[in-house]
């Protein structure tokens, strides 16, 4: 993209990781469990894409997260060295992460050249630890690493002539590394021979097809994919247990061996007695992924239900410990109301194709998260965006991409509108395809839910009072059967902004006789695409429009009431010298207006950009690489407008950056000023909030001096506690002189500033 200049992007990569990070919260779910490893007092388990661990002695529960520095794709496997007194965690890509003591975070991410391997088959299966160094099995072989210096070492091909391929486990004995194949057998090569790297100096020790390789009591121990456990001893397999599906974790852990199926965890002591079988958990329906032993405590993770604590001598006294979070870090849509934040899952991918998802609902309050379980949402699938009654938030009504809508109150799925009882229509692309997809809810200013129903002849609805009015598009887009269509809005004149992927964006108001007009691309509207992915009404009533090819802005809302033709422009900057357009090209995926109105701008792949009001300057510019983003994959964002915070869904979790434009207030009875007192050693601004809009502010000192003059755009404005951006003001009391823009209403506060 042309917009970023080098020199703003160095400046603003050093400022983001001088901020504090409690700018930034934390959103994740640990529901999914991808792996565990453990010291002699804590376990640490791994869900996609964020971290936990609990001490077995003071109980204490840490999470690790993107805000810490914790940013992987997926989570595959984590070792803890207690040697190194570090963590180390992989993932899908190859990355390999390494948590420090102190929890600063160094990735590793040459753990081959990518000339000799495809990035698809560097996914880390497993970690092992041997006298200082890290054999990692990968889905080419195994790659070395020091432990203490933090450098990868050799790598080791073990396919004939040196070919690809996949490596479960690695263990050690007696001096030959083994390492457990998917379907090549498990081969062993000398540890002391230096050209192990030579594929000739590995031998195939045992044929067949591995799920895990571990050694225990001095003895070699090997799982099938067939559900048997054998001691490998001498060159010979001998049984030892059957377990009755392939195990799909496999290891020592404080002596103790524990095998672990997707049904069944069986462990074994030192003297390779069985010591526990759990068939399942009593009373509840959960599918198990791995398993360690801590302190005599057994922590089993799972694959929706986080991580059971219990106790391998009393296996009926069990706890989840899971931290609070939602059902998915891969959020799809996301609902701001004044009480609670409300998150879906979704959902379908860039051509609407749904995943048919079971995922569940879930809801943030100052309490904490709420989660609806699939299992209660009466069967509806592929969820894709919320709509929240605006007064009365016990009403909810969620779109699904394949059932139809889903209403709740209090919470709880109460009816789900399909065919049967209502007028939604499957879909009429595909005869005899069995799919009501529903999607772009929101709320008119008369209490009527309006919705889209995708690939139908009258795809726009409306249900208010428990009726249903719908809405033809026959007349207006092209093969309507074929077309879906994105969040909508509604503006002050009842206007409905409907994005879509095939006609551009559709406008409509039933009140000026059913008026539609389209805006598409070239001569028809002036969209860089006719595939528009988002709309926002800034507080100038300005249309911001994302596409997926670029913005466009159409210059006033009311225009659609006096004009049957409406053309778009893009915003022009000055950069080099040069004239540009501002994200050119980029896949827009959301567009939010702060209480400043300043735009918060979501993309497919850069991040986030926050905007100017007329789109001149780029403020921030939130990326993975600078920012505790977890990915620069942006689904969805919403702002709280009495914080101003800015939550940010993503592919890989959540995380809200604690922003100070809020909405601006009806009175001035409301003001407030924070810190106040301002200490020594401060360095953040002062934050005036509760302000109307384009109120007038003049800071002065106790003698009347004018230090500081603004006016608001938004419920706060900002002040370095510097006399006009020159130098800190000296310690004392300051007046704040507050008035709307007619001076009809006027406030006056204090704030001291002790230096």
């Amino acid at each position: 993209m042309k917009r970023l200049a080098p020199l703003y992007f160095l400046l603003f990569t050093c400022a983001i990781f001088a901020q504090n990070a409690q700018q930034w919260v934390g959103h994740f779910s640990y529901t999914s469990v991808q792996d565990m490893t453990q010291s002699s007092g804590r376990m640490y388990a791994a869900a996609e894409s964020a971290m936990f661990s609990k001490s077995v002695i003071t109980n204490e529960l840490r999470t690790i997260t993107s805000v810490d520095g914790l940013k992987p794709e997926t989570i595959t496997a984590i070792h803890y060295s207690a040697e190194f007194n570090r963590t180390l965690v992989g993932s899908d890509n190859g990355l390999l992460i390494i948590v420090n003591a102190d929890n600063s975070i160094v990735n590793k991410i040459d753990i081959v050249e990518e000339a000799i391997v495809q990035p698809s088959k560097k996914r880390i299966n497993h970690i092992y630890e041997h006298e200082g160094k890290a054999y990692i099995s990968c889905d080419f072989g195994i790659a070395v690493f020091d432990i203490a210096s933090l450098e990868f070492g050799d790598t080791y091909f073990l396919g004939s002539n040196g070919a690809e391929i996949a490596v479960i486990q690695a263990s050690v004995l007696n001096g030959y590394l083994y390492a457990a194949t998917a379907s090549n057998g498990i081969r062993k090569g000398l540890l002391a021979n230096p050209n192990l790297n030579d594929f000739s100096q590995w031998t195939q020790e045992f044929g067949g097809a591995w799920s895990g390789i571990a050694t225990f009591g001095n003895t070699l121990f090997g799982a099938d994919t067939a559900g048997n456990v054998f001691r490998l001893i001498g060159g010979s397999p001998f049984p030892f247990t059957f377990t009755g599906a392939t195990a799909v974790d496999f290891r020592a852990a404080n002596g103790y061996l524990v095998v672990t199926t997707a049904s069944r965890i069986t462990v074994f002591d030192e003297d390779f007695t069985q010591v526990l079988q759990l068939n399942n958990l009593p009373g509840e329906d959960v599918v198990f992924t791995c398993a360690t032993v801590v302190s005599g405590r057994i922590f089993i993770g799972t694959q929706e239900n986080g991580v059971i604590e219990s106790f391998i001598e009393n296996i009926s006294i069990r706890e989840n410990i899971t931290p609070n979070g939602p059902l998915r870090s891969s959020i799809f849509s996301i609902e701001k109301t004044r009480n609670a934040l409300w998150a879906v899952f979704g959902g379908y991918d860039f051509q609407f194709i749904p995943d048919f998802s079971q995922k569940g609902i879930s809801k943030f309050t100052n309490e904490g998260w709420f989660n609806i379980p699939f299992e209660d949402v009466l069967g509806a699938l592929s969820l894709t965006d919320v709509a929240v009654n605006p007064n009365d938030e016990s009403k909810v009504f969620v779109a699904s991409y394949d059932k139809g809508l889903l209403e709740l109150q209090d919470d709880v799925p109460i009816e789900l509108y399909d065919e049967s009882n209502s007028p939604l229509q499957n879909q009429q692309a595909v005869a005899g395809f069995d799919n009501l997809r529903v999607n772009s809810l929101a709320y008119d200013a008369n209490g009527g839910l309006w919705m889209t129903n995708d690939l139908t002849e009258s795809p726009l609805r409306v249900f208010r009072n428990g009726n249903w009015t719908s809405y033809s598009f026959v007349d207006e887009v092209d093969d309507p059967i074929s077309n879906k269509y994105q969040k909508m809005i509604i503006d002050r004149n009842g206007t409905k902004w409907i994005p879509s992927i095939n006609s551009g964006l559709i406008a409509f108001n039933e009140t000026q006789g059913n008026k539609f007009i389209v805006i598409g691309d070239d001569d028809f509207g002036n969209l860089p695409n006719i595939y528009v992915k988002a709309v926002a009404i800034d507080n100038s009533n300005r249309l911001w429009i994302g596409t997926s090819a670029g913005l466009r802005v159409l210059s006033g809302i009311d225009r659609f009431l006096t004009e049957d033709v409406l053309t778009t422009n893009a915003i022009i900057i000055e950069e080099d010298g040069l004239a540009q357009e501002l994200l050119f090209e980029q896949d827009i995926t959301d567009i939010e207006i702060d209480g400043s109105n300043n735009k918060w701008i979501a993309t497919g792949s850069a991040g986030a950009f926050l905007v100017s009001p007329d789109g001149q300057n780029t403020i921030f510019h939130f990326t993975k690489q600078n920012s505790p983003l977890p990915s620069n994959t942006i689904n969805d964002m919403a702002i709280d407008p009495e914080t101003g915070d800015v939550f940010f869904a993503t592919d890989r979790g959540m995380v809200a950056y604690k922003g100070t434009a809020t909405a601006a207030e009806d009175d001035l009875s409301n003001v407030f000023v924070y810190p106040n007192p301002v200490r020594p050693g401060f360095e953040g601004e002062v934050k005036i909030s509760g302000l109307i809009d384009n109120a007038n502010i003049k800071i002065t000192d106790i003698e009347g001096n004018l230090v500081h003059e603004t006016t608001s755009e938004g419920g706060t404005v900002l002040w370095d506690t510097t006399a006009f951006g020159k130098y800190k003001v000296a310690s004392g009391v300051y007046m704040i002189f507050i008035a709307s823009e007619d001076a009809t209403e006027t406030k006056v506060k204090k704030v001291m500033i002790v230096r």
